[in-house]
């Protein structure tokens, strides 16, 4: 049962609550923020072994039919027609005036295409999506779906250890994939999409199952001795380390790729070419460069700036933080967040405003972490 009136239960909302997790609202669903060793631990854990998200909150979208590779591109800013069976590409649903209305996943599964949206906009995608939809194509939300991340330098040697096998011959060992490539695969009888990606800068892996078996795989992979549990609060420390933007905190409708430094979810054929939503403002901003950026900025001291927080260079207000905490493996407090553009080369010394105090701070290059993707 959820917490209370409204909130939905997850596939493994028991299991969360055996283990000790500490249930919060998130996107209208009761999710763990943390175990019972805290935050930092469990952060800390993931960088240097496994950890174990339950992400099934995420929106799971499948699209079929003649032309959805070209319809796609209608509403987001890749290359679809070229991404071949097997790989995934981060995208952008675009706004008419280029906004940014989420940021998802698309993998071509060879029949069609595998979509993972946010869970707080997976509603509103649907609906947008849809409302553009042409006859011949078919959207379907695969509410039965969980997803499960596992997330670390020992994620592979644990999902081999499983004995996840790969369904068809033309399917590579599933410790053999590389980022951003994904499969299908059996566990137990159960089939599963697995995907290597993730949100946490380390390598690790995505995988699609049925809300029913879920349980089952959750169990058996924390039986291994390298895997724990991870609530929400780690994850978003260690995307934040990551440099990884949040939707709905680091991009919003207001937000617009080439400002968000995510100008290279444009592919090189749709720069040329354009015709996807908002392509005039965007392509003007790759031409002659956004009016603020975002960036990366290491704090003094130990007191974090967070979301809201102002930035300041002298007596102006020059931006705003999106994200910010506490950065366990980079020792400090770190924060992202947009300024306007001559204030944003790696080193300008800034000041952030924190309970009417302000916080000297400098411009540092993204990723405060090094990513550890299996490329």
């Amino acid at each position: 049962m959820a917490d209370h009136v409204g909130l939905k239960s997850l596939p493994l909302d028991a299991l969360h609550r055996r283990l000790g997790g500490r249930m919060v609202a998130f996107a209208g669903h009761a999710m763990p923020v943390q175990y019972r060793e805290g935050v930092i631990a469990e952060h800390l854990w993931t960088r240097a072994h496994a950890g174990l998200f339950d992400v099934s909150h995420m929106g799971q979208l499948t699209l079929g039919g003649a032309g959805a590779a070209e319809w796609l591109e209608t509403l987001a800013p890749g290359d679809f027609r070229a991404l071949p069976p097997g790989r995934m590409r981060y995208s952008l649903l675009l706004a008419p005036d280029g906004g940014i209305l989420d940021d998802l996943m698309v993998t071509n599964v060879g029949s069609g295409f595998h979509l993972v949206v946010n869970g707080a906009t997976k509603h509103d995608d649907l609906a947008h999506m849809r409302a553009h939809l042409p006859a011949g194509l078919v959207l379907t939300h695969r509410e039965e779906a969980a997803l499960l991340a596992l997330q670390g330098p020992e994620a592979a040697g644990a999902l081999q250890r499983l004995g996840v096998a790969p369904e068809g011959p033309e399917t590579p060992a599933v410790a053999a994939l590389k980022f951003m490539a994904a499969g299908c695969y059996i566990w137990r009888g159960i089939p599963l999409l697995v995907s290597r990606s993730g949100y946490t800068g380390e390598d690790g892996f995505e995988i699609s199952v049925s809300a029913t078996a879920a349980e089952a795989l959750a169990e058996a992979l924390l039986a291994d001795p390298s895997v724990r549990p991870i609530g929400l609060g780690a994850r978003d420390s260690l995307r934040l380390e990551a440099g990884l933007p949040l939707y709905g905190h680091d991009l919003t409708p207001d937000t617009e790729p080439v400002e968000a430094g995510l100008a290279f979810a444009i592919s090189k054929r749709r720069k040329a070419e354009g015709g996807f939503p908002g392509a005039g403002r965007i392509l003007k901003a790759l031409l002659d460069g956004p009016a603020r950026r975002r960036v990366g900025l290491r704090l003094e001291g130990r007191q974090p700036a967070r979301e809201g927080a102002t930035i300041h260079a002298g007596d102006e207000q020059v931006g705003i933080v999106t994200s910010g905490g506490h950065g366990p493996s980079v020792g400090g407090p770190i924060a992202m967040g947009y300024v306007a553009a001559p204030h944003a080369a790696d080193g300008t010394a800034l000041a952030i405003e924190v309970r009417g105090k302000r916080l000297p701070a400098t411009v540092v290059p993204l990723p405060f972490w090094h990513k550890s993707y299996a490329r």
